[in-house]
């Protein structure tokens, strides 16, 4: 067969440009996904080692823990927002 004679599909800059959109959009959220686990692990991690050395503490390290939780998924969130912005705005 004559690679000649195949059909060739015609790629737009538009096409390449919205495939490259995309993959930066998964790039940057599967990034900020990283991050922001790698944070929670830390916290709670911290946490348990916390109240292995000192249990009258639980209760006061569980306010803090919760906080360190939610700002950390706060930015994982927020990463994902700007990927999203970046999208469908650039």
């Amino acid at each position: 067969m004559d690679p000649t004679l195949l059909p060739v599909a015609e790629v737009s800059s538009e096409a390449v440009e919205s495939a490259g959109k995309a993959i930066a959009l998964g790039v940057g959220a599967g990034l900020g996904s990283i991050g922001a686990g790698i944070g929670v692990g830390f916290i709670f991690g911290k946490e348990i080692e916390s109240v292995a050395r000192q249990p009258e503490m639980k209760s006061d390290l569980e306010s803090i823990r919760w906080l360190g939780f939610a700002l950390t998924e706060a930015v994982a969130f927020y990463t994902f927002i700007f990927g999203l912005i970046a999208f469908f705005l650039a």
